[in-house]
């Protein structure tokens, strides 16, 4: 890669913006779209057009300057960086390009940075996170589903940007195409989520997502400035994170910094010709997260790893081309700044070249101090995974500047573990225990996400054979372990894949029922899930389970914040010693305590109590959270079959350090 830097050329003194003309075909695009005053963030314009390269760039009138110009492989751009004075006023300001003495102009706005911004809080321990497809989860207008091209958004304002056809079709039946859900659809049912306890939003990625097929789940994209017109626009987004914040509800926008899709626009005229990898013949990723940590790892596999592509259709973005890097920064931090977003969440975290990205996190952190960001390391190894994690201790000096990690080890221990009802000394809730057994690996436990499924996995209920027995333990689990927990949409009813479609991860992904006009059931509402039909006859069970233990859990500070002491009971077959697949665990603060008592078999469990005296001897006087009623836990307390017990009580005796 090369970049020649070129003197900041200033115009004619004389010159004055408004003696100039407005550009028409002279600039494609300008990114960032805008920015504000007050940033720590240095601004570097990307600027697209015919040969703008041939250009000088001034930005007379004063307030900002140009430091310097720096021209790519591709005549047709310039990365310009652009100094933005503290004091600068918020106003409308115009880049002037001369050559040869002609000059035109291309107005750029500067805001002024709403107050608090760079202090605002992100998303914690105390949350619990729900994560949404869009296209999936309801639809409130038909006439933004169709293909795409010029004209107006379906609100009948003018669209400020040129939106290529959008060639992917909306087909409820047909499982990897579009299904019509909206951003509108979302705000529409805003009081369900927050009623079910959620205090975040998850959504995957709304931005253009052009692709020809499959273009629905929004993670090959088109353009990183601008929401995929069938969700919504830049307006709407924002519209909906300030619904969702007078709801108590956090927005956490799901991002990729690892490849775009091959319909994006740079793809046909990239800046530079290291802008994304070349992958001439095409070379699959490996999928090796290990190569970084890896003493013994190959030069070759870990090109291949950086380097490879995801799939054909989503190139690899190459981070260590400075303005492919810098390009990711401003970008991050211009959506959390224009839609006052809480969080973020990075997709295939360790496919990236780590060292670029770690200087990314750290970009966006210098920012946001108190922003989290949360990475998809989707690594069943317990050392490989703490391995991103901010400040984690990694013998070869790496720090990812990555604030937390979803929990993978966890998921998988959960499922697992339920599923098993005959079990060896190392299976059923033990795989549980020995997963939180190794927390000693992990920098930070309150930066971990927990979770039993996302996107990108099956349908729990299909995992857990359609038990919602074992769905509630699930869920049990989910709300008390340690972390901040995630829930997949529709987990809380126990959804299943469609049967109706080849299995496939879009028949897991289905649509929501109610989000449809002239759906047959309605669970976004009370009424709709006690008539739903017998696709949907536990429906109101599941969810009213699942909303007493979230809603509970918002003001628990035992579990949001509090420590763990967990127990496992053995118990002897013969001369063979077994697990009983049971768990019992403890979340406590120094004022108050939770107990947890997972009976993951099919028979009741009697407790005896001399096995948790350690942390307070019984009997124990406390309320059990799913009933509300009191109960005292002492030797002999029965529990019945695949149930979960959960007691909150008040420490006033022992405590433990």
């Amino acid at each position: 890669m090369t970049a020649v830097a070129l003197a900041a050329c200033s115009a004619p003194k004389a010159l004055n913006p408004a003696d100039v003309e407005e550009a028409t075909t002279e600039i494609t695009r300008v990114e960032p779209l805008s920015w504000w005053t007050g940033m720590k963030t240095d601004l570097q314009l990307m600027v697209q057009g015919p040969g703008i390269s041939s250009c000088e760039v001034s930005i007379p009138g004063g307030g900002l300057k140009v430091k310097e110009v720096h021209k790519a492989d591709n005549p047709d751009f310039l990365f310009v960086d652009v100094e933005v004075p503290a004091q600068a006023p918020a106003d409308t300001y115009y880049l002037v390009f001369t050559k040869e003495g002609k000059s035109f102009k291309y107005p750029y706005i500067i805001r002024e940075r709403e107050k608090g911004s760079a202090s605002r809080q992100s998303f914690t321990t105390a949350d619990l996170i729900y994560l949404i497809m869009p296209d999936r989860f309801a639809s409130a207008f038909n006439d933004n589903d169709e293909a795409w091209q010029g004209g107006e958004y379906f609100d009948g304002s003018a669209r400020p940007w040129a939106v290529p056809a959008t060639p992917d079709k909306v087909d409820r039946k047909d499982a990897v195409a579009r299904h019509g859900g909206d951003i509108q659809g979302m705000i529409d049912h805003l009081d369900y989520i927050a009623d079910l306890g959620a205090t975040a939003i998850w959504c995957t990625p709304l931005l253009l997502d052009n692709q020809p097929r499959e273009s629905y789940h929004g993670y090959a994209c088109a353009d990183y400035y601008h929401i995929d017109p069938r969700f919504g626009d830049n307006e709407h987004y924002k519209t909906f994170v300030n619904k969702a914040h007078e709801k108590g509800l956090k927005v956490i926008m799901d991002i990729v910094t690892n490849h775009c899709g091959t319909a994006h626009w740079w793809m046909e005229n990239p800046p530079f010709k290291d802008w994304y990898h070349v992958n001439e013949p095409y070379m699959q990723m490996n999928a090796l997260f290990s190569v970084y940590m890896d003493p013994h790892a190959s030069v070759r596999d870990r090109e291949r790893q950086e380097s490879g592509w995801f799939v054909p259709s989503m190139p690899d973005m190459n981070l260590d081309n400075p303005f492919v890097l810098k390009y990711f920064q401003q970008w991050a931090i211009w959506w959390i700044e224009y839609a006052g977003l809480d969080g973020l969440r990075v997709d295939t975290y360790p496919y990236n070249e780590p060292e670029p990205m770690s200087a990314w996190c750290k970009a966006v952190t210098d920012e946001y101090p108190g922003m989290n960001i949360v990475g998809e390391c989707w690594d069943m190894n317990i050392p490989q995974v703490a391995y991103w994690q901010k400040d984690n201790p990694n013998r070869n000096g790496f720090n990812s500047n990555l604030p937390s990690i979803m929990d993978f080890p966890l998921q998988q221990a959960m499922l697992r573990a339920l599923n098993e009802d005959q079990v060896n000394w190392d299976e059923g809730m033990t795989r549980i225990y020995t997963v939180l057994a190794q927390d000693f690996a992990y920098q930070d436990l309150s930066h971990m996400m927990t979770f039993f499924a996302n996107h990108d996995h099956a349908r729990t209920g299909d995992v857990l054979q359609q038990d919602p027995a074992r769905m509630k333990l699930a869920i049990a689990l989910l709300a008390t372990l340690r972390g901040i927990p995630q829930l997949y949409y529709g987990d809380e009813m126990m959804f299943l894949e469609r049967k109706d479609v080849p299995s496939h991860d879009g028949a897991k992904r289905i649509d929501f029922p109610g989000g449809w006009e002239g759906d047959a059931d309605n669970l976004f509402t009370a009424q709709g899930r006690a008539s739903a039909s017998e696709m949907y006859a536990t429906a109101a069970e599941m969810h009213d389970y699942t909303r007493t233990l979230f809603r509970w859990r918002k003001g628990c500070k035992a579990v949001q914040e509090g420590k763990t002491l967990h127990f496992l009971s053995r118990k002897n077959e013969g001369s063979v010693n077994i697990t009983d697949n049971t768990y019992a665990f403890f979340r406590y603060t120094d004022t108050d305590a939770v107990f947890v008592y997972i009976n993951n078999t099919a028979e009741p469990r009697t407790l005896d109590w001399n096995h948790y005296r350690e942390f307070v001897p019984g009997p124990v006087q406390g309320t059990d959270v799913l009933s509300g009623e009191p109960v005292t836990l002492q030797d002999g307390f029965s529990v019945l079959p695949k149930t979960a017990l959960i007691v909150e009580f008040s420490r006033n005796q022992q405590t433990i350090k």
